[in-house]
């Protein structure tokens, strides 16, 4: 039995967009830059697929950027607005941000940017007055993750986003973990700038979008042909961007259902482990993705722990079931979540993070069955502290 739980990693790639790709690459294979029949016949089917995409969020499809992925929005999005200065400015991010937006920040820090990094409580929510007490005169750009893909906490970003709109400043989410599971609409929030990714909605990898609000100047980051406003030149990937436009359309016809499935299975699942003692919910139960399931282990004073997060990705993976843990191995060192420090745990307890993650194609049966195996592994590496009647 195979039970994969790590939709927030990737997706599988849905059928309908891998006919729809293979379709364009057999018959509409021009370039959509030129100005001939070939050219143009691809060109319709790149708009298309904008429009499609834009629809996702509500936008205007002039507003949608096509990238290589989310990361590539994200840096796009920080690097747009930061080096048209001169002189180095302020940027505010969140402590539980994706490396996608951290990495950005560091390497701004070290050209001279001062860069302010708001708590999170132990749920892992930015809270608004924080914000507002870090904005300073000379901040240029806020950006705060809309939901975390380690441990699914929803930020309040309307909240947040009416904050940096009073004082004038630009504000870019990444819904990376967001888009095709909660609805957005880009025309009601307070946002200038929003990450998408293909590969994260049953659409191919190596596709993703960023969102600009109209009337906001970027610099871009690649310089050619001028292809995406301009913003992001280089022949684009017709094929692979026609199957992100169909996953796009057919996640927004399907949301409302799925989203509501996904809720159901979810709370199941948390439910069923509740009375682990070892596993400890991570995130905010209420405001949270509608997929997503995160523990860590509870401490028991050993450190280096007795059994880690990767642990349990490792025995899970060996019964069959896929998933994920928060901590990274870095030269052979096995290191905290960092997300999980940044919400206040303690460092023994953020090398056991943990995350399951649902999709389409998850039923009641896989989560009851992943439950039950869980419990087992866990009775068996950790006896005197998870009890075999479970």
């Amino acid at each position: 039995m195979q039970i994969y739980l790590d939709y927030s990693a990737t997706t599988p790639t849905r059928l309908e967009a891998i006919a729809a790709m293979e379709a364009v690459m057999a018959q509409t294979w021009g370039n959509p830059s030129s100005l001939h029949e070939w050219g143009q016949r691809a060109a319709t089917v790149l708009e298309q697929a904008r429009m499609q995409v834009a629809g996702l969020i509500h936008a205007n499809p002039d507003s949608i950027v096509f990238t290589s992925g989310g990361t590539e929005a994200n840096n796009l999005a920080i690097f747009g607005v930061t080096h048209p200065y001169s002189t180095p400015q302020h940027l505010i991010i969140s402590s539980v941000e994706h490396s996608a937006i951290t990495e950005p920040a560091r390497i701004l820090e070290h050209q001279g940017w001062q860069v302010t990094r708001l708590p999170v409580d132990r749920q892992g929510r930015v809270h608004p007055l924080d914000l507002q007490t870090a904005i300073q005169p000379n901040t240029v750009l806020i950006s705060v993750i809309y939901g975390q893909s380690e441990v699914g906490t929803l930020q309040p970003i309307e909240t947040l986003g009416q904050i940096a709109r009073n004082q004038g400043i630009l504000f870019h989410t990444d819904a990376v973990q967001v888009a095709g599971r909660w609805p957005i609409n880009v025309q009601q929030l307070p946002i200038d700038l929003l990450s998408l990714s293909s590969h994260k909605i049953y659409g191919p990898q190596g596709a993703g979008a960023l969102y600009v609000r109209p009337g906001v100047e970027l610099m871009p980051m690649v310089g050619g042909g001028g292809q995406e406003s301009k913003l992001r030149s280089g022949t684009q990937a017709v094929p692979i961007l026609a199957g992100f436009g169909i996953a796009a359309e057919l996640a927004s016809q399907e949301m409302s259902g799925e989203t509501r499935r996904l809720i159901q299975l979810r709370d199941r699942l948390f439910d069923l482990l509740l009375d682990v003692p070892t596993l400890i919910p991570t995130g905010d139960r209420i405001h949270r993705l509608p997929h997503h399931v995160s523990f860590c282990l509870s401490e028991d004073g050993q450190s280096p722990p007795a059994i880690t997060g990767k642990t349990l990705v490792r025995q899970l993976n060996l019964a069959g079931i896929g998933i994920s843990a928060g901590s990274a191995c870095h030269s052979g060192k096995l290191n905290p979540s960092p997300i999980l420090l940044a919400m206040g745990y303690a460092p023994t307890m953020a090398l056991g993070g943990i995350r399951l993650t649902l999709g389409r194609a998850t039923t009641i049966a896989d989560v009851d069955w992943t439950a039950m195996v869980l419990k087992q592994i866990l009775q068996r590496l950790l006896p005197e502290r998870v009890p075999a009647s479970l």
